[in-house]
């Protein structure tokens, strides 16, 4: 059965059009405290990013839930993976994410997760699906639920950070730029890394609601690298804009993407003999990567692009590391979630196992040339199933051999095909990759 409202990563879009609307979102969190009062529970938590229209929203779904009878605990501007945190922490039955992550201000979104901590799984999304479409009803006012402000949630969830960093080591003499693409991370990623030693520079920490992923942030580096070099510092960290996404950039100004993030976690553990089974991709990550991994004896194996995808794969095989070259990574043993703070100190650990700088640890994993156009389309429309778009993927499949892949998707979080092609020569890459994406584009007028 398909889902009406819920796309990979839960219900996102334009704030005041479709789903994303004080009507929708407060219906929404109705459905939600529907389905989890049928279960007996009654308890969630809800945070967000910095963006203006999460006070809206926020309000939206403190209402639905009341009307179903749900408690709620309000955690103000916090990431993600905090929010994945706490509700164990706190025994709540649900935990509510307001955004959309790294995407501009103008978007938001409303994500979930379980009491485990982990995405919800698709049966309990239909549940939802299934209420929202119901008359709206409200229990009688004493059972009405209660919101209550959790003051300490921003405490909690650094000290949590911490442990998952050896107690017997320090970040002491290391000069790291964090960016925190002024979202949900910026009073949490630069004081976990000063409480462990560091010497911190911030940029991207100054949120006003609307700047959130504005040139800065793990989708836009250049400030990063350009502050990295002008203060001679030795790594730069990169979040966006809910704060499960990492990228960094070494002190020579060089981006250091997922994937290879992921295969040096990876061998870290592996020479830590902590390495237990292999390590997850997706479609889109590198073929370097799954290359690096198989040289050093690891198992490999894609899935659907979304964490939630990385993660299905990871629980069949009992694996704990896998990601996404966008910047999600997962390693089970820290947490349940993709965590860009996490994940970063993971990759500090690897530099000071090693004593290598982080420049140092990505020249093992050579990367393939691989180009990404984005086509946007309309509603209704499938260029994907076109005859045209077809035949020329399957010319340059040819004449890439074995030597190189085609990946045509869509997006699951905007209306856009996203056209990959990767191989051994960056002129050809490229030039395939526009021959197809041009042929999209006519295929779509």
């Amino acid at each position: 059965m398909s889902k009406q409202y819920f796309g990979t990563d839960g219900i996102r879009g334009e704030v005041g059009k479709g789903s994303i609307t004080p009507e929708f979102v407060l219906k929404l969190g109705w459905a939600v405290g529907k389905v989890l009062s049928s279960q007996g529970n009654h308890k969630v938590l809800i945070g967000k990013d910095t963006r203006i229209s999460g006070y809206m929203l926020e309000s939206a779904l403190e209402s639905g839930l009341s009307a179903a009878g749900v408690n709620i605990g309000l955690l103000g501007p916090m990431p993600t993976p905090a929010i994945a945190y706490l509700t164990r922490t706190f025994r709540a039955d649900a935990g509510i994410v307001i955004s959309a992550s790294h995407n501009p201000f103008q978007d938001n979104g409303i994500k979930f997760f379980s009491k485990h901590g982990t995405k919800l799984d698709d049966e309990l999304e239909l549940a939802i699906e299934a209420e929202i479409n119901k008359p709206m009803t409200i229990v009688e006012s004493g059972l009405l639920g209660k919101a209550k402000r959790i003051e300490d949630a921003a405490g909690r969830y650094i000290e949590f950070c911490k442990s998952r960093y050896p107690s017997d080591m320090s970040l002491k003499g290391l000069k790291i730029i964090v960016d925190c693409a002024n979202g949900a991370t910026y009073h949490i990623a630069p004081n976990v890394l000063r409480e462990l030693g560091a010497n911190v520079i911030e940029i991207g920490c100054t949120p006003d609601g609307v700047n959130i992923n504005e040139n800065c942030g793990a989708t836009d580096l250049a400030a990063l690298q350009e502050k990295v070099i002008a203060e001679q510092a030795d790594i730069g960290f990169a979040l966006d804009g809910d704060g499960d996404r990492l990228m960094m950039v070494d002190h020579k100004g060089n981006v250091v993407d997922g994937d290879q993030l992921v295969f040096i976690i990876a061998r870290d553990a592996l020479r830590r003999g902590e390495m237990h089974g292999g390590v997850v991709g997706t479609v889109m990550s590198n073929l370097g990567m799954e290359i690096g991994v198989k040289r050093l004896g690891i198992p490999f194996a894609r899935s659907k692009v979304g964490d939630r995808y990385v993660l299905e794969v990871l629980k069949q095989n009992g694996w704990f590391i896998g990601g996404e070259s966008s910047g999600h990574i997962l390693n089970l043993h820290s947490t349940t979630t993709g965590d860009g703070i996490i994940s970063g100190l993971q990759v500090l650990r690897a530099m000071q196992n090693s004593e290598m700088s982080l420049y140092e640890l990505s020249l093992g994993m050579e990367k393939f040339p691989q180009k990404l156009i984005n086509v946007r389309y309309q509603a209704g429309q499938e260029p994907l199933e076109n005859e045209l778009v077809k035949q020329a993927v399957a010319d340059v499949e040819t004449k890439l051999g074995d030597t190189g892949r085609v990946l045509m998707r869509k997006s699951g979080t905007e209306p856009l095909i996203r056209v990959m092609v990767e191989g051994q020569n960056l002129d050809d890459v490229e030039r395939f990759a526009q021959e197809i994406a041009d042929t999209v584009k006519q295929a779509l007028n």
